[in-house]
């Protein structure tokens, strides 16, 4: 099936395109998980997915839309327009949602303080510890994920593949960011590693007992370090366009197999983006870029189910043959799957049988 592919906008859908104005809300990857028997090609549900490209002095910049504040969240935005609430799960839910992303914000302000503070004027060793501590939720998240699918409870290998090329993307920056001589002090490597520790072990926990409010943090996270790498980028764009870029930046956004970095960027389709890196400027640049995509792939992380490779699909299409798609084992924290693991009875299908 041809698909025409552009490097700004990826679109799936199974109704017609409508017209669309420019800059138009982004959508997200709106996925519902396999059930056990097999969906033909002509009933295949997908959602359109839509990355926003806008131009600022000629180069790309990827947007960031933040998730609702708090203060902003109603009723019509949670149930969706028209729709009242039903009952007092709904408000206690809602509830809960506000708690959360009033906790995750306390965090990354409190965070975000203790970096100004040291490194208000060292922008290299603020960027390595902001780099080691980023990567951290993607560990925590696939070490929670694997403890799920050794008790049985869970198999949802997109999220797997999704996380690791996450960090692999950020483990990228943080080379980069060591090349530059951001490790050089023995106090900036101390500082990152146990934080490090501190956010490992207290993602863990939060993803467990609620995904949603740990793939908010991650997204408060990935939206600083957005934000300041793209104050660093104006404040110093002509003196950084002056110096040559890192050899592991140079290799790892033009040469080899880009599978991975394709892999992260969840709004886009793979091969729509490859960067050109003929300075330490198109490099900062693009890992300011990388941050973006990040946001966007933790929000929709927030809605469970959401999330798929973009290279699934691809594969869907060629997906032809019954019985290939294994039934998918699914369950939202380790309430949910404990109460499902004791409710419920896997069949032979669903353990590899």
């Amino acid at each position: 099936m041809a698909m025409a592919l552009s490097p700004s906008i990826y679109a799936i859908s199974v109704s017609s395109t409508n017209s669309r104005t420019p800059f138009a809300p982004q959508k997200f990857l709106c996925h519902n998980p396999l059930s056990s028997h097999r969906l033909t090609p002509t009933f295949r549900k997908s959602c359109r997915v839509q990355a926003t490209v806008l131009r600022e002095d000629e180069e790309e910049k990827v947007v960031v839309e933040e998730t609702f504040r708090p203060k902003t969240f109603t009723d019509e935005e949670f149930l969706g327009k028209g729709k009242k609430p039903q009952d007092s799960s709904s408000s206690l839910e809602r509830w809960i949602i506000k708690l959360e992303q009033s906790v995750n914000v306390l965090l990354t302000d409190s965070v975000i303080k203790i970096l100004d503070a040291f490194y208000r004027d060292r922008d290299y060793a603020r960027f390595f510890v902001l780099e080691t501590i980023a990567r951290v939720p993607y560990f925590a998240f696939m070490s929670v994920l694997h403890m799920y699918e050794s008790f049985g409870w869970w198999r949802r290998a997109d999220y797997l593949k999704v996380h690791f090329a996450e960090s692999w993307n950020e483990m990228h920056h943080l080379l980069i960011m060591e090349e530059l001589g951001g490790n050089a002090w023995w106090f900036d490597r101390f500082l990152a590693q146990h934080i490090a520790i501190f956010y490992y072990v207290m993602t863990v926990f939060m993803y467990a007992l609620s995904p949603r409010m740990a793939y908010h943090f991650s997204e408060c996270v990935e939206s600083h370090a957005y934000a300041t790498y793209d104050k660093f980028i104006k404040s110093r764009g002509e003196e950084l366009k002056k110096l040559p870029a890192p050899e592991v930046a140079v290799k790892y956004y033009t040469e080899g197999d880009l599978y991975l970095f394709d892999e992260f960027q969840t709004s886009r389709a793979p091969q729509s983006r490859r960067p050109k890196i003929n300075n330490l400027y198109d490099v900062f640049l693009n890992i300011r870029d990388d941050e973006a995509e990040h946001c966007k792939t933790m929000k929709a992380c927030q809605t469970h189910g959401n999330l798929r490779s973009p290279h699934s699909h691809t594969a869907d299409a060629f997906e032809d043959v019954a019985g290939c798609v294994l039934p998918q084992s699914d369950c939202e924290g380790i309430v949910d799957c404990l109460k499902k693991s004791l409710t419920s009875t896997p069949s032979k299908q669903d353990i590899g049988g």
